[in-house]
């Protein structure tokens, strides 16, 4: 599994969170606490927002470790909202356009966790996208197309919405290839302004997701697992939630999977 990080507040370096705690997310990349695997080297990324609309981006296939650009970097961009993310890869191979965090427009996205037999089921989820969301797919990953998936159900304007949508066409996809669907979901996104996460599973596995205030109450995090753990303000959040924080709130919500109904599902959905 792997191992993300996201944060919203005042302005910080990026290093606060991803390179210089003693736990941080580059710690994390070889030696994970709480995930199903302690190594997350199959490449990792940062999708950071500034002055404009879409986020920056930069991803790359080394262990995060390795990489003396992703240290410079951390130590030098100033952000507000961000999102990091390690990767261990459990579908897709290890290439650029599979490395998380995914950009949609002003959309970012970060997964751990997995679909299971997605191999399965991607040919009926792929139906559920339009032609340009479709075009829009660049890697061969669950957590990419199930992202797109959330768009094409109306991530812009509902994204609690969207993304109960998105659970049920995999349900449904699965239903309809026989199969018991298993969805571990523990995820991450933002279009510039709030940024959400939910955690979710259709067992009792759902990957581990938890909650600070950093710096003093300027900013909060959102982390697979804590970078410092001399902190006693970390709070899990349980299975069955959603999120969405503000730089001055952060709401709880009672998640579940939406039914995988004609009136709850966009119509390129409904098909699925």
């Amino acid at each position: 599994m792997c191992r993300w990080a996201a944060y919203l507040g005042d302005e910080v370096y990026l290093e606060e969170i991803v390179t210089a705690p003693c736990h941080s997310l580059i710690a994390q990349s070889h030696s994970a606490q709480e995930a199903k695997t302690s190594t997350n080297g199959d490449g990792f990324g940062l999708a950071w927002y500034g002055e404009r609309r879409e986020p920056g981006l930069y991803r790359d296939i080394l262990p995060a470790w390795s990489d003396p650009n992703l240290k410079s970097l951390c130590r030098q961009i100033r952000s507000g909202l961000f999102l990091a993310h390690v990767r261990a890869a459990t579908d897709g191979a290890t290439s650029r356009a599979n490395c998380h965090p995914f950009v949609q427009g002003p959309w970012s996205f970060m997964h751990n966790g997995q679909i299971g037999e997605f191999d399965r089921l991607r040919r009926h989820l792929e139906s559920g996208l339009s032609d340009a969301g479709y075009e829009a797919l660049q890697g061969t990953t669950d957590s990419e197309l199930f992202f797109l998936l959330m768009v094409e159900a109306g991530l812009d304007g509902d994204p609690l919405g969207a993304t109960r949508r998105a659970v049920a066409a995999v349900k449904d996809a699965a239903a309809k290839a026989g199969i018991d669907p298993m969805i571990r979901l523990t995820a991450a996104f933002s279009d510039g302004e709030r940024l959400h996460a939910v955690r979710y599973a259709t067992d009792d596995q759902a990957p581990t997701l938890y909650t600070a205030p950093f710096g003093g109450g300027i900013g909060r995090c959102l982390v697979s697992e804590p970078f410092d753990r001399a902190c006693a303000d970390w709070q899990a959040i349980p299975p069955g939630s959603f999120i969405t924080a503000t730089r001055s709130s952060m709401i709880v919500q009672r998640f579940d999977a939406a039914p995988a109904t004609p009136d709850l599902l966009p119509q390129r959905l409904r098909s699925v």
